[in-house]
Order: C-alpha cells, then sequence, then structure tokens
C-alpha cells in the first residue's frame, strides 16, 4: 500500500470517527455501550511529557516495508538466521528483558543499587517516561498495522507473547528500551556508551523473541530520538530528570556536577 493511499485511508477513518460522534446523541447509543466507550477513553494513556499535536509523529515516520519489498523479505530471512543460532541463554535473556520495560532493565550496567524501591523519583521518571512510549507506540501501531513475522511467515518459531492483532510497527519495547536509555545517558553521562549497547541488545533481544521484525527496531530506535528529542525541551520533564539525575547519582556514588551527553 502506497503512502498517498495510507493517507487517504486514514483521512476517511478519522472523517468516520467524526460523524460518529456528531450523530451519537440521536441515534440512541444504549447507555452501557456508552459506559463502555468512555471506560475505553479513560483507559487509553494520556501523554504526559510529549505532545502529539507539537510533534506529528503520523507524518514523520514512514510506513512499514510492503510484504512483499526486498527489506521485508531480508528481515525475514535475518529472523530465520536468529532463531537457527539463538542459545538458551539468550532466549532466557530476551524473556526476562520482556517482562522488565523500564528504566531499571539496565541495572545490567548499574548494578544492583539501581533499582525502584530505592530511587523513588527515578521510579517515577521512568514511568512517565514509559507512558508517553505508550502514547506514541500505540498511535503508530494504529496508524501503521504490520503484521507480526510470526504470523506472515508461519516457519517461524517465536519464544515469546505472541499476538494476532497487526501492532508489529514499530517495536514498543525497543521504543520504550531507547526512551529510557536517552534519559538515563543525561543522568549518568559516565557510562554513555555501556548504557547505549544495553539499549540495542534489549531491542535485539525482540529479535530474539521472534516477534519483531529488524526494520521495526531500527525505526523504534528513529522514533525515541524524536520523542526524546522534544521531551528534552519541556519544562515539566528537565524538572524531573534533574531530581532523579541528583538521586541516582547520589546512591550510586557519582559526582553530581556532571555536563550533558551527547547523541549521535
Amino acid at each position: 500500500m502506497g503512502m498517498e493511499m495510507m493517507r487517504t485511508m486514514r483521512m476517511k477513518k478519522i472523517a468516520v470517527y467524526v460523524v460518529w460522534a456528531l450523530l451519537l446523541p440521536a441515534v440512541g447509543v444504549p447507555a452501557q455501550a456508552t459506559k463502555q466507550a468512555r471506560a475505553a477513553a479513560a483507559a487509553k494513556p494520556m501523554p504526559y511529557y510529549y505532545n502529539p499535536a507539537g510533534l506529528n509523529l503520523v507524518v514523520l515516520v514512514p510506513p512499514p516495508p510492503e510484504a512483499d519489498s526486498a527489506t521485508a523479505k531480508a528481515d525475514l530471512a535475518e529472523l530465520h538466521r536468529i532463531e537457527q543460532t539463538r542459545t538458551p541463554e539468550q532466549v532466557a535473556a530476551a524473556k526476562r528483558d520482556e517482562n522488565e520495560e523500564n528504566m531499571f532493565a539496565f541495572s545490567t550496567v548499574l548494578g544492583p543499587d539501581f533499582n525502584a524501591e530505592a530511587l523513588p523519583l527515578t521510579a517515577a521518571l521512568s514511568d512517565h517516561v514509559k507512558n508517553e512510549e505508550s502514547v506514541a507506540g500505540g498511535e503508530l501501531k494504529a496508524n501503521f498495522p504490520r503484521m507480526r513475522p510470526y504470523n506472515a511467515d508461519k516457519t517461524l518459531h517465536p519464544v515469546c507473547a505472541v499476538t494476532d492483532a497487526p501492532t508489529s510497527y514499530p517495536s514498543s519495547h525497543a521504543l520504550v528500551g531507547y526512551l529510557e536509555a536517552f534519559t538515563l545517558v543525561e543522568m549518568v553521562p559516565d557510562r554513555r556508551e555501556a548504557i547505549l549497547d544495553r539499549a540495542d541488545d534489549y531491542a535485539h533481544n525482540r529479535l530474539v523473541c521472534g516477534v519483531h521484525y529488524p526494520s521495526d527496531i531500527e525505526e523504534s530506535r528513529r522514533v525515541a530520538l524524536l520523542i526524546f528529542g522534544y521531551m528534552m525541551a519541556t519544562p515539566k520533564f528537565q524538572q524531573d530528570l534533574a531530581a532523579a539525575k541528583l538521586e541516582t547519582r547520589t546512591k550510586l556514588g557519582y559526582k553530581t556536577n556532571v555536563i550533558r551527553a551527547q547523541f549521535h
């Protein structure tokens, strides 16, 4: 499906929603259905630092590769290669990462003292960053449906949780991993390279799981850079970041007067 056709479909979908909303009082929707709709809206994550109106990711992010494209075929070939060579240890590590979508996945870099119980301000910051992934990732997955690789190729054997929903693009785990990593690098630039290496490993584990394409992971990193750049210009984020930075550096024994990190 081409870009222009996808945009047209999105506009039609928006128009349908608008008409439905305008007609809702007139058609007499049952009270229970109205309550369910309200509950669903209430459950939808709301942005905390990132403003979707100020950073229109749907326009900035390209659609996923076409299913019959050379990129998609290369993606599947790489997943088969990973599946054939992954070790039990790699599978166990990938499963652990699947269940830890927060900044403390980086305790492998910063040590056991880097934990939520010891660092409440850092834990709160991590939760807010994870929330931004939910907002942005949910919007992109809804606008760019992509079949999961194990559904597109039944000869693949995923080892992590699966879904039939077309929510492969981008990878939520990779997106939150990079967002948390970029935030943590601002807090502990002393460990910049190790933190970014861990973020790459965390994202790669979605391929070890067999639940995402390599191109999903690549786009997740680019999206994370866009969102993080926006967040860095937000006073609320800067305030929370400064508090968490002081807390973490004090707890881990780092100097508190450090310069900012640089990303490439």
